[in-house]
């Protein structure tokens, strides 16, 4: 055998085993980007198979935009974390709705408005929507937060969400679809609510009012950043001018219900403090904003009260018990018809079908 043979009948060999090892690759890739926009672990590619999703993604960004388009739900909870202990089966009776828990941890007003968007392009009629209102709707100036370092899928947001089978193929979609996968084949239990809702603190069972009092020491009184000079009533909120055009687009029907989560007494501005002034003009702000509105009210629990004044109600500064959460259903469906009480302040209220001065 001559050695240009010998040659040929090599290159000829590595050739075939390329084709075949390339020809294998593209197959595998194939299964498994066919096996993630299958299942589709999100619920948001335009071509979805009607699976019983429910969500698997601790990334409320990834998973809750789902929710929001679902029509099992009427109305909604937005927010960050300090609003996710709020129990819609708590809510549903008193509301006579069907809420989805649909706050976000750490979630910017952006993120918060983003979601609400969602949820209003599938629901043009929502029941009751409720918005908890953390310091970051407060902070002034020209800029607010758009985005945390946690992903933020923008695709799920936009109104077309083809842009999604291009975003499907990396490790996090693999994952998440192999999560889901155990969950529809009754593989995997699951771990978070079918609306939203998901007890993220430790079991009571596990509270130790000694070590929360110890670590309770670590935190301190927030006060809203951003720019500000000159009197509080020059002072500009970009967020909470995000809030106004998000609340203009809700029909006269549905309730609105605002409110300032329960921060625990040690991150309450001292009286008189520039905190102070900060917050109490961005409460006005806020009740101004729901003065042209039907069916609002704003209810204030970020104050001092039996609930943020008692360390023991609390995990951390920021989270309550979860008992505490569904004292604050019963507030809220109190503070609508008009009752007041220790635990908060209702800052404007109207119950009418249409807006007054």
């Amino acid at each position: 055998m001559s050695s240009s043979t010998s040659s040929s009948d090599t290159h000829a060999a590595w050739r075939r085993f390329f084709r075949l090892a390339a020809g294998s690759a593209a197959v595998c890739v194939a299964v498994i980007y066919g096996f993630i926009v299958v299942v589709d672990p999100w619920g948001m590619l335009p071509l979805s198979l009607p699976f019983d999703r429910i969500t698997v993604t601790s990334n409320q960004r990834f998973a809750y935009p789902m929710l929001a388009l679902s029509p099992q739900f009427d109305s909604a909870i937005f927010g960050t974390s300090t609003s996710r202990l709020l129990r819609p089966d708590a809510l549903n009776p008193a509301f006579g709705a069907r809420f989805a828990n649909l706050a976000m941890n750490d979630a910017t007003t952006f993120e918060v408005s983003s979601l609400f968007r969602v949820f209003l392009r599938a629901h043009s009629e929502p029941n009751v929507v409720a918005i908890g209102l953390d310091a970051r709707w407060c902070v002034t100036g020209d800029t607010y937060e758009k985005l945390t370092p946690r992903p933020f899928p923008a695709w799920m947001y936009e109104r077309s969400r083809w842009r999604g089978y291009a975003e499907m193929f990396n490790l996090y979609a693999m994952q998440e679809a192999g999560k889901e996968f155990g969950v529809l084949t009754g593989l995997k239990k699951p771990d978070m609510g079918r609306d939203g809702y998901t007890r993220f603190v430790p079991p009571e069972s596990q509270y130790d009012p000694m070590r929360v009092a110890e670590h309770m020491k670590e935190w301190h009184v927030v006060v809203p950043g951003g720019a500000r000079s000159g009197p509080p009533d020059t002072w500009r909120f970009p967020a909470l001018e995000l809030l106004h055009d998000d609340l203009s687009s809700l029909p006269p029907a549905t309730r609105k219900v605002l409110f300032f989560p329960p921060y625990n007494h040690r991150l309450l501005p001292q009286p008189d403090t520039e905190g102070e002034v900060v917050l109490n003009e961005c409460k006005r702000r806020v009740a101004d904003l729901a003065r042209p509105l039907a069916h609002a009210v704003v209810v204030d629990f970020l104050l001092p009260s039996p609930i943020t004044n008692v360390d023991d109600n609390y995990w951390d500064g920021l989270h309550y018990r979860t008992f505490i959460g569904d004292r604050m259903a019963l507030d809220l469906t109190a503070a609508v018809r008009g009752e007041t009480s220790a635990d908060y302040e209702i800052l404007f209220l109207r119950n009418t079908d249409s807006a007054g001065p």
